[in-house]
């Protein structure tokens, strides 16, 4: 559990609680009108520039950031203080979770926070600030943090697989969720053994999880993981795993990697197509190459439609197999001083310098 923030189990708070601390420096938890002016806005002031509504009655002052995604999740909660708590996507943004931004597919538009609903008094309606989550959760997967109420971080991240459009979107939820070591692969597993038959959408989490990887480093690797698999019919890669030529020097590590037939994949996303980071592409796929790797790309534009990187995969590994062994001089053995960080497990052993050594390449991703 990270040391920096404290979180405790509880049941689910009194009618008529709000925050029990304070949210995290630089949110603002929404506020009713005050006739007096001492606790919020007066009517006269809710109605002028000076504050801005957020959801039901309730106002934060106009130069809080309405698109930073933790104010809204704090807008949300607001909300219905008393009788439901943050879960899904939002819980896993709180807990840390980078790369859960809380947008649609189509990478703008904002989704409605997920509150989960447990005395049974929450309203039944929603709003575009949130979507009450009617399913009974255990107190023990319930807790607070940064003064928000929310569900454990196994919790929110098996409800937002369980309602996952499809199996790419559960897989993506929980490589993401790894990326930040918020759950690992033998937690998931067990929950969804515990829960199998009583949860709607579990089976989707067990499918899900004889795809996830622990060690995937943005959300297009893993739909880049799941065409190689999924639609190109091709053998399962390693995600992230660093190649040393022979002399233990790092060749590069790239985002997915079949260490049997030598054909390694990145992503390349449309930074990737001009200036200086193209350059290092170039020099990236010629230092594979050298070492007797057969390098593909997946493009921005394969995401929908697939057909010409499935194309392009096929055609590397034809490549592959036709090399001799005698030009394969590179090796996923990592010389003795290298300290592995490709499962939560190991990650969570690292101390926090170790972390910010070690990982940089990954928030360099993020």
């Amino acid at each position: 559990m990270d040391p920096a923030h404290s979180s405790q189990p509880g049941a689910w708070p009194a009618r008529g609680e709000g925050p029990r601390e304070q949210v995290r420096p630089g949110l603002v938890w929404p506020v009713r009108r005050d006739k007096a002016g001492v606790d919020g806005p007066t009517p006269w002031q809710a109605r002028g520039p000076e504050w801005r509504a957020t959801s039901r009655g309730l106002y934060v002052p106009a130069t809080v950031d309405p698109d930073l995604v933790e104010q809204r999740i704090v807008e949300a909660a607001a909300v219905e203080p008393s009788c439901a708590v943050v879960t899904g996507w939002a819980a896993l943004r709180w807990w840390g979770g980078a790369w859960f931004e809380g947008l649609a597919a189509d990478g703008r538009t904002p989704l409605p926070v997920p509150l989960a609903a447990g005395d049974g008094h929450a309203r039944r309606t929603q709003d575009d600030v949130f979507e009450m989550v009617w399913e009974f959760v255990s107190p023990k997967h319930l807790t607070r943090r940064d003064g928000l109420r929310l569900t454990t971080r196994l919790w929110s991240v098996t409800l937002a697989m369980r309602r996952a459009r499809d199996l790419g979107g559960a897989v993506r939820i929980f490589d993401m969720a790894a990326y930040n070591d918020l759950v690992s692969i033998p937690e998931v597993v067990a929950f969804a053994e515990e829960h199998q038959g009583t949860r709607t959408g579990v089976e989707l989490v067990r499918e899900a999880m004889v795809y996830a990887d622990e060690n995937a480093w943005s959300p297009t690797e893993v739909d880049f993981r799941m065409v190689w698999q999924l639609v190109a019919g091709l053998p399962r890669p390693v995600c992230n795993r660093p190649v040393f030529d022979l002399n233990g020097q790092l060749v590069g590590t790239p985002d997915l990697l079949d260490p049997v037939h030598g054909v390694a994949g990145d992503y390349d996303g449309a930074l990737h197509l001009e200036g200086a980071q193209r350059s290092r592409d170039v020099a990236r796929e010629a230092d594979f190459r050298s070492v007797g790797l057969e390098p593909v790309t997946m493009l921005a534009g394969d995401r929908h439609d697939p057909t010409e990187v499935v194309r392009r995969l096929h055609a590397a590994y034809r490549r592959a197999r036709a090399k001799p062994l005698s030009d394969r001089r590179w090796t996923i053995e990592p010389p003795r001083w290298w300290t592995r960080t490709d499962t939560v497990a190991r990650r969570r052993a690292l101390t926090l310098e170790q972390r910010r050594r070690y990982l940089r390449l990954r928030r360099q991703a993020a």
